[in-house]
């Protein structure tokens, strides 16, 4: 890829532009869900978002020249809503943000036909990481097998998984079964014992027949993949049965700050891997409280800005930004399409360098996509509640990737024959 900085991307779109009006704006929807039963946990997503697309416009005059519109079209979470959203957006659309691992699976054969990437940032089906076979597929920086073998690994720094139980409590939807594949292989090589727990969508507030079953069962750990108040309820269990807090760990969409401060200190020791950290003295957090917070363009708050989610939105569009500066700089041009994205997605090289640079320092691991890996497994960090916080209890855990590469290819394969015929692009180099 071609190495782009702030004064090269310029050079290039002065020359591209010149004798030409400069463009006016690129259309970047997002399916939010402010409403419906997952609305706590994506408020404050939703918001660091548009606060980031909000500070590049008033701040740098949109990318490369080109305003961001960042409308957002309303899902409550519900994959028909969000199949409807898709097709209203998409004929104008740069990029569609499903958020829903229900809604991708979804959309995921329509955008080969109409030619528009996906971006999932941290969530989708895993096997998008391959990305000769989802061509037009994006879970950057990290998927949920990513997660579920980091979170392997930090359970074996604490000593041997040979024998031990583990339990796996997950939202019984797609999201939640997504690691399960990979948990499994795990469990084989590693000699523990898996016992996956379903929650229904109906049973998120009141687990208590999911936490009499763990308490009969009388795991080493808890492994939590959920959302929304299925957190805030499996906590409140977990706290209510005595389990030992600091052997219950969560997906990073489990480390929402709102569910810890509703058990306040009796949560102390909890934990979640995260690819994101919250950090107030970034300089990007500075710019967005003087230019977006500060006029009153926002709809955050102080005690939610300090939280996980709203500065992992904040990096997720500035993925999504990086993405548009390398297809701009590569094609010459501030108004990129949605197929020209694509490439810039595939060639997304946030370095430490290119991160302090974006203000971003100690928000993201450093990561890199190509043709082949459409994730980049960044890696992540493991936080851990200290009764009014999330703070980092580990360095930067890598997943071993090559473990679960062949069941990629393999997942990946098996959804390509069932959706037959189904392209892929022959050109990637292998993952």
């Amino acid at each position: 890829m071609k190495h782009f900085t702030r004064l090269a991307l310029a050079g290039a779109l002065a020359a591209a532009t010149a004798g030409a009006s400069m463009a006016q704006e690129l259309y970047a929807p997002n399916l939010a869900y402010r409403t419906g039963p997952f609305a706590a946990t994506g408020i404050p997503l939703m918001n660091g978002q548009a606060d980031y697309m909000t500070l590049l416009n008033e701040r740098d005059g949109g990318i490369g020249g080109a305003k961001i519109d960042f409308e957002e079209c309303e899902t409550g979470y519900s994959t028909e809503k969000g199949v409807e959203c898709y097709e209203k957006t998409k004929g104008k659309a740069i990029v569609t943000q499903p958020w829903s691992t229900g809604i991708t699976l979804q959309v995921l054969p329509k955008t080969n036909v109409d030619a528009i990437p996906i971006l999932a940032p941290g969530y989708g089906f895993s096997p998008m990481m391959d990305g000769k076979t989802f061509q037009w597929a994006f879970n950057t920086p990290a998927g949920y097998w990513d997660a579920a073998d980091m979170i392997i690994q930090y359970l074996e720094s604490q000593g041997s998984l040979n024998g031990k139980k583990i339990a796996f409590l997950h939202l019984d939807h797609p999201y939640g079964k997504e690691p399960i594949p990979v948990l499994e292989q795990l469990a084989a090589e590693k000699g523990f014992e898996l016992s996956p727990i379903p929650v229904g969508l109906k049973e998120m507030q009141n687990q208590s027949a999911q936490w009499l079953q763990i308490r009969r069962m009388r795991p080493d750990y808890v492994v939590m993949w959920g959302w929304g108040a299925m957190n805030a309820g499996a906590i409140t269990e977990a706290v209510k049965t005595k389990f030992p807090m600091e052997n219950f760990l969560g997906v990073w969409w489990s480390g929402h700050d709102a569910d810890l401060a509703i058990a306040g200190a009796d949560a102390k020791g909890y934990k979640s891997i995260s690819w994101s950290f919250p950090k107030m003295d970034a300089p990007v957090m500075k710019d967005i409280q003087s230019m977006v917070i500060d006029k009153g363009m926002s709809k955050t708050d102080e005690t939610e800005m300090k939280g996980v989610f709203y500065s992992r939105g904040i990096v997720i569009s500035a993925i999504l930004a990086e993405g548009i500066r390398a297809a701009q700089a590569e094609y010459g041009t501030a108004e990129i399409n949605a197929e020209q994205l694509r490439w810039g997605l595939e060639h997304i090289d946030m370095t430490e360098e290119r991160i302090a640079e974006l203000g971003l320092d100690g928000m993201v691991p450093p990561f890199k996509t190509s043709c082949a890996n459409h994730t980049g497994h960044s890696g992540g960090w493991m936080l851990e509640w200290d009764g009014e916080k999330f703070v980092k209890v580990s360095d930067l855990l890598t997943p071993n990737v090559a473990g679960y590469q062949a069941l990629a290819e393999e997942k990946a394969k098996e959804y390509a024959d069932a959706n037959a015929p189904w392209p892929v692009n022959e050109g990637c180099d292998a993952m």
